[in-house]
C-alpha cells in the first residue's frame, strides 16, 4: 500500500526511467525492447502495489453501502483482475528477481509495503462477501490472509530487529509501517464478517477481538514514533509521501473492526459483556481518524501548493485512496452500531471524494502504463 514515506526509490515499481538499448534496436537506438522493459518493471515492482486492491475494494464496499451498487460491482470486477495480475507479477518477481525481492523484505522503508498483500487479500474477501455474498471465496481468502499475516508480520519485524546496519529514525520510519495495523485489522474485519454468518462463530469472534486489540497496541507504538519523526526531524517534500494518510487509515479500519464487533455482540456472550468497552474504543479511534484529516489536507496543500512539489502519478497514491474509502465505510458502520442516523450524512458526502480520488489514481496508472510500454512497443 506501499512502502510509503521515503524519497522516490530507484527501485520504485513500474517507475523505472532506464532505457537501455535492447536486441534488434541497433547501436544508436536508446529504446528498450518489450521484454527488457517489462522485465525491469517486474523486477522493481513496488512492494506496496497491492494497495491498489485495498483501495479499489474499500471504495467498492463504500459504494455498496451508500447505494451505488452498479459501481460497486464494476469495481469488484476490476479488483479481481488487479489482484490476479499483481499476484502473477509478484510470483514472477520471486522466481526471477529473488535478490531484489529479498532486499525489499528486509528494508525498513520498502518492507512494510508487503503488508498490503495481507490487507488486500482480506479486503477482497470482505468485498466479495458484501457485494456478491460469496461466502466460499471469502473463506479461501480468509485462510490465505491469515497465513500471509503470520508470514509477513514475523518475517518483517524479525528482519528489522536482527538487521546489523539500521537507518536512523528519520530515514527508517514512515507511514507505511502503519500497514502492519491495517493488515491486522483487515483480518479482524473479515473474521467478524464470517463469524456473523454462523460457522465457527465464537472462535472467529474471539480471534477478531484479539486481532483488533493487538492492532490498537501496535498503532499506539508506531504512531508515537511517526509523530516524533514529524515533530523533531526535518521533513522534506519528497519524504512527505501520500501514504502518510495511513496515519488516518489505520485508525479508520480499527474503528470499523470495533463497529463490526459491536454489531455482532448479540451473537456472543463475551462481546455482550464487553459492549461498553467496545463502543468506547470505537468512538475513540473514529475521533482520532477524524482529527487526522484536516492536518493531512493542510500538509498536502503545503507540499503541492506552497512548495510546488510536482503532482504526478505514483503507486503510493493508492495508500491515500484507501484511507479515504475506509473513513466512509467505518463511519457508516459506526452510525449503524450507535443507531445515530445523523452520522450517515458524512459517508454520503465522502463517497464522492472516494470516487474522485480512486478515478484520479486509476487514470494516472493507465497513463503511466501507456507511457512505459509505448516506446517498447514502437521498437518491437
Amino acid at each position: 500500500m506501499d512502502s510509503n514515506a521515503a524519497p522516490p526509490d530507484p527501485h520504485s515499481a513500474m517507475e523505472s526511467n532506464a532505457t537501455p538499448a535492447g536486441p534488434g534496436n541497433g547501436p544508436l537506438s536508446a529504446k528498450p525492447d518489450v521484454l527488457h522493459t517489462v522485465g525491469e518493471a517486474v523486477g522493481n515492482l513496488f512492494p506496496g502495489y497491492f494497495a491498489l486492491v485495498m483501495a479499489t475494494g474499500i471504495v467498492s464496499i463504500a459504494c455498496w453501502l451508500t447505494g451505488f451498487t452498479s459501481i460497486a460491482r464494476v469495481l469488484l470486477a476490476i479488483n479481481i483482475v488487479a489482484f490476479v495480475v499483481l499476484w502473477i507479477l509478484t510470483i514472477v518477481r520471486v522466481v526471477r528477481y529473488r535478490g531484489r525481492f529479498t532486499a525489499d523484505v528486509t528494508d525498513h522503508r520498502r518492507g512494510p509495503g508487503f503488508f498490503t498483500i495481507v490487507a488486500a487479500t482480506c479486503v477482497l474477501g470482505t468485498q466479495l462477501l458484501v457485494v456478491m455474498d460469496s461466502e466460499g471465496a471469502a473463506w479461501w481468502l480468509w485462510t490465505a490472509g491469515a497465513v500471509f499475516w503470520v508470514l509477513v508480520t514475523y518475517t518483517f519485524f524479525t528482519a528489522v530487529t536482527v538487521h546489523e546496519e539500521k537507518p536512523t529514525l528519520d530515514v527508517g520510519i514512515n507511514g507505511a509501517w502503519l500497514l502492519a495495523i491495517v493488515a491486522t485489522q483487515a483480518l479482524s474485519v473479515l473474521s467478524t464478517m464470517l463469524g456473523g454468518r454462523g460457522e465457527h462463530q465464537q472462535a472467529l469472534f474471539f480471534v477478531a477481538l484479539c486481532l483488533t486489540l493487538a492492532g490498537c497496541l501496535l498503532y499506539v507504538v508506531i504512531i508515537t514514533l511517526i509523530v516524533y519523526r514529524f515533530s523533531f526531524f526535518r521533513l522534506t517534500m519528497a519524504a512527505l509521501t501520500p501514504p502518510y494518510w495511513i496515519n488516518m487509515g489505520a485508525v479508520a479500519i480499527t474503528t470499523l473492526a470495533f463497529a463490526l464487533l459491536v454489531l455482532n455482540a448479540h451473537h456472543s456472550t463475551l462481546l455482550t459483556e464487553l459492549l461498553p468497552f467496545l463502543k468506547g474504543c470505537m468512538l475513540t479511534f473514529w475521533a482520532a481518524a477524524t482529527w487526522w484529516i484536516p492536518l493531512l489536507v493542510i500538509l498536502g496543500a503545503w507540499r503541492h501548493i506552497i512548495r510546488h512539489f510536482p503532482l504526478e502519478y505514483d503507486p503510493q497514491y493508492w495508500g491515500m485512496v484507501f484511507p479515504l474509502g475506509m473513513y466512509t465505510v467505518c463511519t457508516w458502520r459506526m452510525a449503524e452500531a450507535l443507531q445515530l442516523p445523523v452520522l450517515f450524512a458524512i459517508p454520503r458526502v465522502f463517497i464522492y471524494i472516494d470516487l474522485a480520488a480512486w478515478l484520479a489514481a486509476f487514470v494516472g496508472l493507465l497513463i503511466r502504463l501507456t507511457s512505459l510500454l509505448r516506446p517498447a512497443a514502437e521498437s518491437a
